[in-house]
């Protein structure tokens, strides 16, 4: 489906509010039971939650979902109710008596687009979203463009549409990796061949503050190490979609988890090397068309909607 589903085991769910002052939501990753993760951040204006407990020196590899919200820091409170959530179906580290879910989140800035600036995903909405995630079922289709923590989003300064975009690519021997991207960006996208001048050297206001976030996803055997190092690969695929990144009011932040379902060729340290190569190559590759999927799936709401002026590459 060229999703980030078409990861075995790998949910999605969205919860969004539209309409009375809001423009915002939340989006869930739900992977399986097990699944390691990491995660790189890169912008300089980051909203964040959990996620030093990612670093590979940490005590736990496990992530039980990831959180992407709206609200600017505000909405890292929706991950509180996608960790209940997880409580709930004995998803976490086991402690005496319950367990803690390693729950993982991250914001980008909407507050205000709605009308009301109170107007901010909860505790409540995260719940929802991973409950719509678990009951998506397995290799669901994704929805796209302006819906759970893409709803409020926009690109290019405030100039366009942002949204939710989703890909996925399949390598030899059954590796797939997909990614699906939360687009909010000061940049520009840059569409190969046609994309919009480089902004390098101008000065132009940003129009608040603003984010991509990414969930990088793979059923390839990873340890904590390898996921971060393919987080910190996926960010190669953010700059090249978008121009620029990782600004000072960008809180750019890319997740990877594994679920660890094929192995890859480690019989030597030769094909070792080649194998994580081509991975996390082909991850940068699969963040930048979710990003850019996202920007043409918000293009068409935005089209129909009369909201936005609508996001044409140059020369088309």
């Amino acid at each position: 489906m060229n999703s980030i589903t078409d990861v075995a085991g790998i949910r999605v769910g969205h919860v969004q509010k539209v309409g009375e002052g809001w423009l915002s939501g939340v989006t869930v990753v739900l992977p399986p039971v097990g699944t390691v993760g990491s995660v790189d951040v890169r912008g300089g204006g980051p909203g964040t939650h959990e996620t030093d407990a990612l670093d590979p020196t940490t005590l736990v590899s496990i992530v039980d979902a990831v959180v992407l919200t709206g609200g600017s820091a505000f909405g890292l409170a929706s991950a509180g109710g996608a960790q209940l959530w997880c409580e709930e179906e004995g998803r976490g580290f086991a402690v005496p008596g319950t367990v803690v879910p390693i729950v993982p989140a991250a914001a980008i800035f909407d507050l205000g687009r709605g009308g009301d600036v109170k107007a901010r995903p909860d505790a409540v909405m995260g719940y929802q979203a991973a409950a719509a995630a678990f009951n998506s079922g397995d290799h669901a289709a994704v929805e796209r463009g302006n819906v759970g923590a893409g709803t409020g989003a926009v690109v290019a300064r405030g100039q366009f549409k942002g949204g939710i975009g989703t890909s996925s690519i399949t390598l030899d021997g059954g590796v797939i990796v997909g990614a699906i991207a939360v687009v909010n960006a000061l940049g520009s996208p840059v569409f190969s061949g046609a994309g919009p001048q480089s902004s390098a050297g101008t000065v132009v206001p940003p129009q608040g503050l603003n984010t991509t976030l990414v969930v990088i996803a793979t059923n390839a055997v990873l340890d904590v190490a390898e996921c971060q190092r393919t987080a910190s690969a996926g960010h190669a695929g953010l700059a090249r979609a978008l121009d620029p990144s990782h600004t000072l009011v960008d809180g750019d932040t890319v997740f990877a988890l594994s679920t660890g379902a094929v192995e890859l060729d480690r019989s030597t340290e030769q094909a070792r090397q080649v194998s994580l190569i081509t991975l996390q190559s082909t991850a940068a590759e699969a963040v930048r068309l979710a990003i850019l999927d996202g920007v043409l799936a918000a293009e068409s709401v935005s089209t129909e909607a009369g909201d936005f002026p609508a996001y044409r590459p140059a020369g088309e």
